[in-house]
C-alpha cells in the first residue's frame, strides 16, 4: 500500500490488466476513466504522468478498473457519453449512443435542413440522442419522443434539460406510435431494437450490459422494422419521410418491407466503414404512399 502511483504508472498497469480481461480498448479506457475521475481532460494525464495518486483517487480509480474489467461499459461508469458533439447522460436503463447512429442524425438533417419549423417524432428514443441533436443542429424544429421504458424517459428528460431543449421536445411513454395518435411529423426517425434473438447471447459482455428490450428484434431481427415501416404513414405528412437505423446485412430486408408496404422512394445510406447503416423511405413524387 506504500507503494507511489503516478499517472504514469497506473495508466499502464490498468492497460495490461484491461488487456488481460478482453478489453476491446485497454489504453483508451484507462485514460478515460482516469480523467474522469481527475475531472481533467486526457492531455492532462500525458502532461502530469509523473503526478501521484493520492489515497481517496487511487480507491475511487480501483472501483472504476474493477468494474471496467468485468466489462461493464465505460459510458455507465462515468455515467456520460459524447454524442454528435454534445455530451449526453447514460445509465443502464437506455442503451450508449452509438457512433454508427451519427449516420441517422446526419442524414436526417440533411434533408431537413430549408424545411423550417418541421415536426420530427423519435421512436424507441432512449437518453433522447438522436431528437436532441436534431433540436441542437436545426433551431427551429421541434420534437416528439416515444419509449416504452419510463426509465429510459427519465434520462431522455434530464438530458432535455441539461442542453436546455426542453421546450423544444415532448416526450410520450409508450410502444411506438402509441402515443402519438392525432399527430403528424415532417421526419420520423427511429434506431430501433434489431439484433436478431437468437444472436444476443453471443454479443460481447458490454452489449449485454444494455437494456435487453433495447436489443431484441425478435427472430430475424426484424420486428420493429416491420411495426414501423408499416405503421408510419398514418402519422407522417405528404412531402416527410421515415428514417431508421439499420442492423448490419439488415439494410436490404427493409427496402423490401418499404416496396411491401408501398413507399414511392428509398435511399440507403452507408456509415463511414461504408456498412449500409440508414435506410430512408419516402413517398412518391406526387405525395402518394
Amino acid at each position: 500500500m506504500g507503494e507511489l502511483w503516478t499517472i504514469g504508472r497506473i495508466v499502464k498497469w490498468s492497460e495490461q490488466y484491461f488487456a488481460a480481461h478482453g478489453v476491446e480498448t485497454p489504453r483508451l479506457d484507462a485514460e478515460v476513466l482516469l480523467a474522469h475521475l481527475l475531472g481533467e481532460n486526457r492531455l492532462y494525464l500525458y502532461v502530469h504522468y509523473d503526478k501521484p495518486l493520492n489515497p481517496t483517487e487511487l480507491a475511487a480509480y480501483r472501483d472504476f478498473v474493477q468494474r471496467r474489467a468485468a466489462r461493464e461499459p465505460v459510458a455507465y461508469i462515468i455515467g456520460t457519453r459524447e454524442f454528435m458533439g454534445l455530451s449526453f447522460t447514460v445509465t443502464p436503463e437506455v442503451l450508449v449512443p452509438q457512433p454508427d447512429t451519427e449516420t441517422l442524425v446526419s442524414t436526417a438533417k440533411e434533408r431537413l435542413k430549408g424545411k423550417g419549423k418541421a415536426h420530427i417524432a423519435d421512436l424507441g428514443t432512449g437518453s433522447g440522442a438522436i431528437a436532441l441533436s436534431l433540436l441542437h443542429l436545426l433551431p427551429e424544429i421541434s420534437a416528439a419522443a416515444t419509449d416504452i421504458s419510463p426509465a429510459a424517459l427519465k434520462v431522455a428528460e434530464e438530458n432535455a434539460a441539461r442542453l436546455d431543449l426542453a421546450a423544444r421536445v415532448a416526450f410520450y411513454q409508450g410502444d411506438l406510435f402509441a402515443p402519438l395518435m392525432g399527430q403528424t411529423f415532417d421526419a420520423i426517425l427511429s434506431n430501433p431494437p434489431y439484433i436478431p434473438r437468437g444472436d444476443i447471447e453471443g454479443l460481447p459482455p458490454e452489449v449485454l450490459a444494455e437494456p435487453r428490450l433495447a436489443l431484441d428484434g425478435g427472430e430475424d431481427g426484424l420486428d420493429f422494422y416491420r411495426r414501423i415501416v408499416r405503421e408510419a404513414r398514418t402519422f407522417l405528412r405528404p412531402d416527410g419521410f421515415l428514417t431508421v437505423e439499420a442492423g448490419q446485412g439488415e439494410a436490404a430486408a427493409i427496402l423490401a418491407l418499404g416496396e411491401e408496404y408501398g413507399w414511392g422512394q428509398a435511399e440507403i445510406v452507408k456509415d463511414l466503414a461504408g456498412i449500409e447503416r440508414v435506410v430512408v423511405l419516402a413517398r412518391d413524387q406526387h405525395g402518394s404512399l
